[in-house]
């Protein structure tokens, strides 16, 4: 299973009057999300799934890949890795799946997979990571496919 982890893309500080949850992105993370987002349609396999926050932030990053997706309250600020594993049905799904999220949780979630401790490893904003989960001698193995940052694509 391919299940990668994309971080919400640079959004407005948060300020009086302002929910955390209704940052928008700042023009720079429209530019972040957009350039993550072309290559991944290069990349993605069609059947996809797409997995969204419901944070404005989370949700303008998601919409730069113009493809199906869905809101996933599991996915929130301040859920848990556990949470995130089960809304992508990790290590089981047949299909790949991306999830748009947001720090610490994504960097706990690599972390866990890919040294076993969730330990607080930091994704960059618009950054993702690529991991593929795959079975050898009757084990489960994760390693990192790809780690891309919008300033390397």
């Amino acid at each position: 299973m391919d299940l990668i982890l994309w971080r919400h893309a640079e959004a407005l500080e948060l300020r009086d009057g302002l929910a955390d949850a209704d940052r928008p992105l700042t023009p720079k993370g429209e530019r972040q999300a957009a350039r993550v987002a072309a290559w991944l349609n290069r990349q993605l396999p069609a059947g996809a799934r797409v997995l969204v926050s419901p944070c404005l932030r989370a949700q303008q990053t998601a919409a730069a890949l113009d493809r199906k997706l869905r809101t996933v309250a599991a996915l929130a600020p301040g859920e848990t890795v556990e949470a995130l594993l089960h809304a992508a049905r990790w290590p089981d799904a047949r299909e790949p799946v991306l999830v748009v999220g947001h720090q610490p949780t994504l960097g706990l979630a690599a972390a866990y997979l890919l040294s076993g401790q969730a330990q607080p490893w930091s994704v960059r904003k618009a950054g993702l990571w690529w991991l593929r989960g795959r079975e050898r001698d009757g084990l489960l193995q994760v390693v990192l496919h790809a780690a891309v940052s919008p300033e390397l694509v």
